[in-house]
C-alpha cells in the first residue's frame, strides 16, 4: 500500500520560502510521478508542480514558474518543493499526489487530479503580507 505523507508547512512573511517534502512509500514501479496541488479556502484544488521519477523531467503551473522548484531524492523516495518569494495567494493546503505508474503528459497531471492515484493528508501554508 502506498503511503504519502507530506511535511514542512508553516506561517511565513511574504518574500519568504519554504521547503516542503513529500515522503512516499510502497511505491510499486520506478516509473512514477509525485506531484503537489494546493486548495485555497472557497477554491478548487490546482495542479503546482510534478516531477517524473525516471528522467527528473518537470512541470509547473505558470503562477509558480520562477518561484518554485520541485526536485526528487530518489534514494529517500522523497519529493521537495522549493518554495521562493512567496506571496499571499500561495496560502493554500498543500498535497503531495503520485501516480503509479505514469501514464499521463505533465500538462493533463497538473490539470486534473483523479488522474492521480494516491494523495497525502496535506500540510498547511500560510504567507502573510
Amino acid at each position: 500500500e502506498v503511503d504519502v505523507v507530506e511535511s514542512g508547512g508553516g506561517l511565513v512573511q511574504a518574500g519568504g520560502s519554504l521547503r516542503l517534502s513529500c515522503a512516499a512509500s510502497g511505491v510499486s514501479s520506478d516509473d512514477h510521478a509525485i506531484g503537489w496541488f494546493r486548495q485555497a479556502p472557497g477554491k478548487e484544488r490546482e495542479g503546482v508542480s510534478c516531477i517524473s521519477s525516471t528522467d527528473g523531467s518537470t512541470g509547473y503551473a505558470d503562477s509558480v514558474k520562477g518561484r518554485f522548484t520541485i526536485s526528487y531524492d530518489n534514494a529517500k523516495n522523497t519529493v521537495y518543493l522549493q518554495m521562493n518569494n512567496l506571496k499571499p495567494e500561495d496560502t493554500a493546503v498543500y498535497y503531495c499526489a503520485v501516480e503509479v505508474p505514469r501514464r499521463s503528459d505533465f500538462s493533463l497531471l497538473l490539470r486534473y487530479r483523479l488522474l492521480w492515484d494516491y494523495w497525502g493528508q496535506g500540510t498547511q501554508v500560510t504567507v502573510s503580507s
